[in-house]
């Protein structure tokens, strides 16, 4: 039996995936910092680089087969940024939306793990065609409990990075760390939880794609 479930405990990054649309994010932030530079500090030159930018990644978006309300929501978002900065004067306010959706994803994620709706089990149990059945099976609400922990991890961490940046109006600073608080990270995040999650799984447990048989609805 153990034999048959090895195959089946393929990575949580095969699963989960996103490398592409998190390079993507952080395209129109680099672009806000470099047209906010090479224009003399101008707000307004650094949102039309951020949304010309941005508009760029959506069609590349598009042809790659993403869905065009993922890529209208991402366009929005730098759209309403850039909007936010012109309208207060502030550059680095084009990084408020950013600063407050993680602290907003942190507590989100920590209250999921506390009412035991952990979200990474959620995320990965659409992603697998098994909706909540995951939840019946008291290991794996155990295993994905502790790995949404590490998600969570990663949200504080950028907040407690992003937060002074943008309190002392440092823009470079915060288009240096939002690049590299982006993917890499999320990347990090993707492997610490797989391990995680593997570690907490008994060895004898047949993996995500299975759910034991006491445990079907």
């Amino acid at each position: 039996m153990t034999g048959q479930a090895t195959p089946q405990r393929e990575s949580l990054g095969s699963i989960l995936g996103g490398r592409k649309g998190a390079i993507d994010a952080s395209l129109p932030p680099l672009a806000f910092v470099i047209g906010w530079l090479a224009a003399g500090s101008s707000i307004a030159w650094g949102a039309a680089a951020a949304i010309a930018t941005a508009v760029v990644v959506g069609v590349v978006r598009l042809t790659r087969g993403d869905k065009a309300r993922a890529v209208v929501v991402s366009l929005a978002a730098v759209i309403v940024a850039a909007l936010i900065a012109l309208h207060t004067g502030r550059a680095q306010d084009f990084f408020l939306i950013q600063v407050l959706s993680n602290v907003a994803s942190a507590l989100l994620w920590v209250t999921s793990v506390v009412v035991r709706w952990p979200l990474l089990g959620v995320v990965v149990g659409l992603l697998l065609g098994q909706k909540t059945r995951w939840r019946k099976d008291p290991d794996l609400l155990r295993a994905y409990s502790r790995a949404s922990l590490v998600w969570s991890l990663q949200y504080v961490l950028r907040v407690v990075v992003y937060l002074p940046l943008w309190w002392a109006g440092e823009l470079v600073a915060l288009g240096v760390a939002r690049t590299v608080m982006t993917w890499p990270l999320q990347a990090l995040t993707i492997a610490v939880s797989g391990w995680v999650l593997y570690r907490t799984l008994p060895k004898e447990h047949p993996g995500l794609r299975v759910v034991p048989e006491s445990g079907r609805e």
